[in-house]
């Protein structure tokens, strides 16, 4: 998870503790809002019970911005009083300060981010326009501020370092690093103009996600009933209430998400329709019109690479991975190359397969990319008698989260209870809420809010966040966890089905929650992780789905309650591999173009040639496109979060592989108490207090192995392994 206020300054992972609810929020609690003297409720401390909790029910786009304002003004002067202290620099006066600084907004930003992500709106987005440079140039004044630098270097240099805790001075050496790399060393011109580049690329980064949600909104295809050939039940009643609350009752909608354009691809038989659909979805951002992104990368690239060779880095990408786990591009890249061979064979093999089904259907038709689920869909009826939507049949939201609950327990000890209904406030109706417990001893751990509906306003895609993250060095603050998902919302009394891909994300996410929710460790800033790395704890959950204990109990038909009968679980089995060729070289070629572009001298640089000429010389096959096109790829520029680490996700599997392997080696299983212990203590529990390399070899006795990744895909296994 990022830090609060990388929400708007993404390049920026400096210092931002978590919002702590006792905490005094210095001169931010004089701040008076519109109405007069009283607090502004998105400063103010969080009350109620589990340790308070936000005030979801009191937010007002009305006192964001000034809020903002006095937040920024508070953690300012939280700054002053360190740089102001007189005494010698230490652990304690200075970084221990810099971790209590700038609660209030920390509590800010939690609403910033329901607004950004679940419920935006042309308001706010014209009050993430204004602020989001604003914010970036406040960020500046911390990394930039040398007294400030000064007194963490001096702590930083210092002999103490060497007697204190493990995590003490991985606390230390990440402070220092999050001014070292992102300023602090500079001269005072190169200073100035790094501040610059930071401001412009906040207001660049904002625009591109708008462009993108923008887009999404923008293009809606309405079906009539006569165009509705192949598409279920559940999914046409969706549809029929997607098109009612856009003022079409009559018609059907197929939303430009996702999670509305995936099963329409995979099942609809209207090969034109499919096609209008594959082309909204895919050219968002790049239709030529006013949300067009392609100018937005050439200078957010630009900017990036201006901003490094400041810092003397020869590209963006030797910057960015120099403190994860991968170190350098080229590395990262070893890892593609030696996958991406055997990923493009098996497309290969998977578009003949499809184009025989469809040349003895006689569709007359050449396999093009709108084409690819629903024949790859055929083939695999075919080749494994597998209905995916018979599967959906036993996947029921509802079910699927007593399965997660289940399997935190086994795994973590963690018990799930709803919390009474209005208990704890939410930011929309279709938001629940959890109390998180150790079942043995009944300890509160902390709350986890699930918002699992797509709604306009809305991002597309699934992910996790926290409001509030585990401390114990001010006070113990428990964990205020969330996951969100864009399931589409089925008609009243009607279960919510989901497709196995989206089962497997879902648990996915649920992964990041776990992360959170199992931290120990003293201090917020170790709350945070290394991209490489923080992946693969949530990629790792994903293979609880398949155990026989969630299968036998929670995937139950939605009508008769019986269980998934044990053939068509042997099916699923059996058919695991099937469409790795798809699933690899969609996410390959979005994880080599971002490389790429953040390897490369960005100059004159058109995002739409350097896009086609890239995938040309790697033998992109022709029926696939990337996961995530350049012109709304947000993993990239609508933030720095993954940037130049869009691979993190590859690098993520071969861990979650190994890993996978350690329990299925194990006497329990995946349920294994020993092996369980060990994936608590040293891969979810230590957060980034413990560097990822040496937590991984604690957990497995030595380095990952890329052989497994080989075998979990089915592709062949290199001669050579490569940790």
């Amino acid at each position: 998870m990022m830090k609060p206020l990388s929400i708007a300054v993404s390049a920026l992972t400096l210092v931002a503790c978590q919002p702590t609810a006792t905490e005094e929020a210095g001169p931010a609690k004089a701040a008076a809002s519109d109405q007069g003297a009283e607090i502004n409720p998105l400063l103010a401390e969080w009350s109620g019970p589990y340790s308070g909790v936000p005030a979801f029910d009191t937010m007002s786009l009305n006192a964001l911005k000034p809020a903002l304002e006095a937040g920024m003004a508070s953690t300012l002067a939280d700054i002053d009083a360190i740089t102001a202290n007189t005494d010698a620099p230490t652990f304690e006066n200075t970084i221990l300060e810099l971790e209590k600084s700038g609660a209030s907004l920390d509590r800010v930003f939690t609403y910033w981010g329901i607004w950004s992500a679940n419920l935006s709106s042309p308001e706010f987005r014209d009050i993430q326009g204004e602020m989001a440079p604003r914010l970036a140039a406040f960020q500046s004044q911390i990394t930039q501020n040398d007294a400030l630098f000064q007194r963490v270097k001096s702590v930083h240099e210092s002999n103490a370092v060497a007697n204190m805790r493990p995590d003490q001075q991985r606390l230390v050496r990440l402070v220092y690093d999050g001014f070292a790399r992102n300023g602090a060393t500079l001269t005072a011109e190169a200073k100035a103009r790094y501040a610059e580049i930071n401001e412009q690329l906040s207001g660049l980064h904002t625009r591109f996600a708008n462009n993108v949600l923008a887009d999404e909104e923008g293009y809606v295809t309405y079906l009539t009933e006569d165009q509705l050939g192949g598409l279920s039940d559940g999914y046409i009643r969706a549809a029929a209430s997607a098109a009612e609350t856009r003022g079409e009752p009559g018609k059907y909608a197929i939303t430009n998400t996702r999670s509305s354009m995936a099963p329409f691809l995979t099942y609809s038989t209207e090969r034109d329709l499919r096609e209008q659909v594959w082309t909204n979805y895919y050219s968002r951002g790049d239709n030529g019109d006013e949300h067009d992104n392609n100018a937005l990368i050439s200078e957010i690239l630009a900017l990036r690479h201006e901003r490094v060779q400041l810092l003397g880095y020869d590209n963006y990408a030797s910057w960015r991975l120099e403190d994860r786990m991968a170190v350098t591009p080229e590395r990262a890249i070893d890892l593609m190359e030696a996958v991406w061979p055997a990923a493009t064979a098996r497309v290969a093999e998977e578009v003949a397969d499809m184009q025989a089904v469809a040349d003895a259907e006689g569709a007359g038709i050449t396999i093009a990319p709108w084409d690819y689920r629903f024949y790859a869909e055929k083939v695999r009826k075919q080749k494994f008698d597998l209905d995916s939507n018979e599967v959906k049949q036993y996947l029921q939201l509802d079910k699927l989260t007593d399965a997660m609950f289940y399997v935190a327990g086994e795994l973590f000890n963690f018990s799930f209870t709803p919390v009474p209904e209005g208990s704890v406030p939410v930011f929309h109706e279709d938001v629940g809420v959890w109390e998180v417990t150790d079942r043995t001893s009944g300890e509160h751990i902390g709350l986890w809010y699930l918002d699992p509906f797509a709604r306009q306003g809305k991002r597309s895609g699934a992910w996790a966040n926290s409001y509030r993250s585990h401390e114990t060095f001010n006070g113990k603050q428990t964990v205020l966890s969330s996951n969100n998902s864009n399931f589409i919302k089925g008609a009243d009394g009607e279960p919510v089905l989901v497709s196995w891909d989206d089962a497997t994300t879902f648990f996915h996410e649920f992964g990041h929650a776990l992360h959170a929710l199992s931290s120990n460790v003293a201090y917020p800033t170790l709350n945070g992780g290394v991209r490489d790395y923080t992946e693969f704890q949530s990629q790792l959950l994903e293979r609880w789905l398949s155990t026989d204990a969630v299968i036998d109990n929670y995937l139950v038909h939605h009508e008769t309650g019986q269980p998934m009968p044990a053939e068509l679980v042997a099916k699923i089995k059996n058919a695991a591999t099937f469409n790795q060729g798809f699933s690899t070289t969609e996410y390959l070629a979005s994880a080599l173009v971002d490389m790429r572009y953040h390897t490369t001298d960005p100059a004159g640089l058109d995002p739409d040639s350097f896009e086609r000429e890239t995938l040309a010389s790697l033998g992109m096959p022709e029926e696939i496109v990337m996961r995530h096109r350049s012109t709304h790829f947000g993993h990239i520029f609508s933030g720095e979060g993954y940037s130049a680490g869009y691979y993190g996700y590859m690098w993520a599997d071969v861990l979650t592989s190994d890993a996978s392997e350690a329990f299925a080696e194990a006497d329990g299983g995946f349920y294994d108490p020993q092996t369980a212990g060990k994936l608590v203590k040293y891969l979810f529990a230590p957060r980034n207090a413990l560097d990822p390399g040496e937590a991984y070899r604690a957990f497995r006795g030595r380095d990952a192995d890329i052989s497994a990744l080989m075998r979990d895909r089915g592709f062949p296994v290199p001669e050579k392994s490569d940790g």
